[in-house]
């Protein structure tokens, strides 16, 4: 199999340039409206008895780093895909719940069933690249990140909303934000001088992914989001088979599997479950099964990430993610990101 390195030049490529820019035209239009200031201060005030996140696809997965920083300040803060949500969990919603609902279109069938079914019901903040969108305007309040138009695969929605929703967390825990905005200015900085690599690491991946037919990404805590939307991409962007998951369910079964057309990235993350993925990564290297850990002392360039503060550490972890998305298809010989049956904005439930 020769990589044909020409047919990843193309609109896919040109968004994932584009994330640094993007992150910080995000960061700079962030402001602590008299709508979101409300609602943190009756989060604050204990008027919510919950927090609960929703979304859909790689909008659901960026929800992760916020339910964790959610939980550690003492919130009851619930994950839950809005599919699942406007179905089989309707008793969320009430006035003693707050709603946080992202969406990167803000019009997907499942929040257009999310504002029928509330309906006034629990105070409701949207995050969403779309201003004027169903969910924009219903919203109690309304986060708007600044990803431009997205070609296909999310890619800048992504990471603008994963900034975007460490600075609201932020906001709802009561910290001070100007110090939280100096550490995420970093992202787009980080992100740059990743990117500014961008060619050698696929040209590495396209190597190391040479005959790889099943793909793990799999981390724990904030690195979930990094593992769940890297494995979606994947599929989404070279129409191959991947899987992301904790670390720790990944030794429950999928371990068995592993063969010589395995490859396995493992999150290193942070310092709480760092050891833990690293003894994977060890455990997995001792079987000879292909692996590799993402973190700043990866043994790869393409794995190894920027020196980070915590909160901006997540929007690093989808780089590499989406260097494998592009030496995938240049192996396949197809532009990465052309969808065939799915759609930008799914409007079928």
């Amino acid at each position: 199999m020769r990589a044909d390195f020409r047919v990843i030049r193309g609109r896919y490529l040109h968004d994932i340039q584009e994330q640094p820019e993007r992150l910080r035209e995000t960061l700079q239009s962030l402001r602590k409206t008299p709508a979101l200031e409300n609602v943190a201060k009756r989060l604050q005030r204990g008027e919510f008895r919950r927090v609960v996140l929703t979304g859909m696809g790689s909008s659901f997965h960026a929800l992760h780093p916020c339910a964790v920083q959610l939980v550690e300040h003492g919130v009851t803060a619930v994950m839950v895909e809005s599919s699942e949500l406007v179905h089989y969990q309707t008793r969320f919603f009430a006035h003693d719940t707050l709603v946080v609902a992202v969406s990167q279109s803000g019009q997907s069938a499942e929040v257009i069933r999310l504002l029928e079914v509330n309906h006034g019901r629990s105070p409701l903040v949207a995050v969403t690249n779309t201003l004027g969108s169903p969910l924009a305007e219903n919203a109690e309040a309304a986060i708007i990140t600044r990803a431009g138009e997205e070609f296909s695969v999310s890619c800048k929605t992504y990471v603008t909303a994963l900034l975007a929703l460490q600075w609201f967390a932020d906001l709802l825990c009561g910290c001070e934000l100007k110090a939280a905005c100096r550490q995420l200015q970093e992202a787009a900085m980080a992100a740059a001088a990743y990117l500014a690599h961008w060619e050698t690491y696929v040209h590495s991946l396209a190597e190391l992914l040479k005959g790889m037919r099943h793909l793990f990404l799999v981390g724990r805590g904030t690195s979930l989001a990094a593992a769940g939307t890297g494995a979606l991409i994947i599929k989404e962007a070279d129409h191959i088979h991947a899987e992301g998951m904790s670390s720790a369910a990944f030794r429950h079964g999928p371990l068995e599997m592993l063969a010589e057309d395995s490859f396995v990235l493992v999150f290193e993350g942070d310092k709480r479950t760092a050891e833990f993925n690293r003894r994977l990564f060890a455990d997995l290297r001792e079987q000879r099964v292909t692996a590799q850990l993402a973190g700043e002392a990866a043994d790869l360039p393409v794995f190894r990430l920027p020196a980070a503060p915590d909160s901006v550490r997540p929007i690093l972890e989808i780089l590499p993610a989406q260097m494998m998305t592009l030496a995938l298809a240049a192996l396949a010989g197809r532009e990465p990101g052309v969808f065939e049956v799915a759609r930008k904005i799914t409007t079928t439930e």
